[in-house]
């Protein structure tokens, strides 16, 4: 490929690279939205499996091909402390339909649960840790 502009420019090789760099470095701030007259089925019933303590439901959604919905199976994703995930889903719009991707949302309802540390209770001095209290060492205590 080559560019030829219409005047002289010094460098014009490292020009190209700054100005195809930039745009290769440039994340994608747009988020894609599809327009379309059918509407998507109703969802389908899944299973939620057991999940870790970690993670958190995403589920299934209709997507669009360009020539009809296909279902996408729900899939377990990492919890965020203090968020819910709203899922994917479908608006109407108009006459048409606009699929709105999941996001997290704060959940006003979350409540910080901290683990209590526990203490080591201390044993009767008399019992030194063994037996029922009445003897010292490992043996049966001593009779009365």
């Amino acid at each position: 490929m080559s560019i030829h502009l219409p005047f002289p420019v010094p460098g014009k090789k490292m020009l190209l690279a700054v100005v195809l760099s930039a745009g290769a470095a440039m994340p994608a701030l747009a988020q894609v939205s599809i327009n379309i007259n059918i509407a998507p089925p109703q969802p389908q019933y899944e299973a939620v499996p057991v999940l870790a303590p970690t993670q958190a439901w995403a589920p299934g959604y209709w997507a669009w091909t360009g020539e009809r919905h296909v279902w996408v199976a729900g899939r377990p994703i990492m919890k965020r402390d203090g968020y819910r995930w709203a899922p994917d889903h479908w608006e109407q719009r108009g006459n048409g339909y606009q699929r709105q991707s999941g996001y997290w949302v704060r959940d006003a309802n979350y409540v910080v649960v901290q683990d209590k540390k526990f203490k080591k209770e201390k044993y009767d001095k008399h019992d030194n840790g063994h037996g029922n209290g009445h003897g010292k060492g490992h043996g049966k205590g001593h009779k009365d």
